[in-house]
């Protein structure tokens, strides 16, 4: 196109063509790629060694464990401690299950007497030889303690060889025969205040005597 052509249509209200943009060199060097990288990141490349981005060091979890306890004020127990507590709480177990046990076998023992006592009123029942006139006191001892029981004078004779004998039973003392006092002791046995071996030395009895009187008000 001439210049009087280019004046004319300027003249016409035509515009020129805009004149393209020209992009500035990079400063130094490389690729363009790493250096459009660089640009849209904003941030310097990583040196090798660092931590990944978006990344801290992690603390090591036993140095979390160990901070857990140090907060909380309790140093870790050592092997032997927790083996005495095992041992404490074993022991402490034990006696407890003895004390259970005992008294298991003294409710049991007291239920055995209760029911050895019931057969033994049964049995004797309206069987006792008593006498109600008797004036002859018959010493002996039983549980520790000197007891007596009034006979006549033929129920000492026979008490003295063996043909009767002495029960307890309800605090009372009763007169029974032998073979009835040999069915109580199966029965029960402590219930037995005095039987009588006639073969025995005398000396082992001395209450048989009836010229033997322990007085009335005698403590013992």
């Amino acid at each position: 196109m001439t210049d009087s052509l280019r004046d004319q249509l300027l003249g016409l209200g035509f515009k020129p063509a805009p004149k393209p943009e020209r992009k500035p060199e990079p400063k130094h060097g490389g690729a363009k790629h790493g250096g459009a990288k660089g640009r849209h990141s904003g941030r310097p490349p990583a040196k090798a060694g660092d931590d990944k981005p978006g990344q801290g060091a992690r603390p090591h979890p036993q140095g979390r464990h160990d901070g857990r306890q140090r907060a909380a004020g309790k140093p870790a127990r050592s092997r032997e401690e927790i083996d005495l507590a095992k041992a404490y709480a074993i022991r402490a177990q034990k006696e407890k299950d003895e004390r259970i046990e005992a008294e298991r076998l003294k409710q049991e023992q007291a239920r055995l007497r209760r029911e050895a006592r019931a057969r033994l009123e049964e049995l004797v029942k309206d069987k006792g030889l008593n006498d109600p006139e008797a004036d002859i006191a018959r010493h002996f001892p039983y549980g520790g303690k000197i007891k007596r029981i009034y006979v006549n004078a033929d129920q000492l004779k026979a008490l003295n060889a063996g043909e009767l004998g002495v029960l307890q039973l309800n605090g009372r003392y009763v007169l029974v025969t032998a073979a009835l006092l040999a069915e109580a002791e199966a029965v029960f046995a402590p219930a037995v205040a005095l039987k009588v071996d006639p073969d025995a030395p005398a000396e082992d009895d001395p209450y048989a005597d009836p010229k033997y009187q322990v007085p009335d008000d005698l403590v013992w």
